[in-house]
């Protein structure tokens, strides 16, 4: 079995703008991505991150 990866960046929020990552996840899902980890990827000086990087996978069809 081989399969593809796809990396995704999406935000966390802030304060003029919402979090996408439920969206994100919910739209690659749908199109038969599997979840295999989430990385923080930019943080704001204070420890908290301020986006990820979400790593999908799916089974390459043969």
């Amino acid at each position: 079995m081989m399969y593809e990866y796809k990396f995704v960046e999406t935000s966390l929020g802030g304060i003029f703008s919402s979090a996408t990552h439920r969206e994100t996840i919910s739209e690659y899902a749908a199109e038969g991505w599997r979840l295999v980890q989430v990385l923080p990827l930019e943080y704001n000086g204070n420890g908290k991150p301020r986006s990820y990087e979400i790593i999908f996978e799916r089974l390459i069809q043969d």
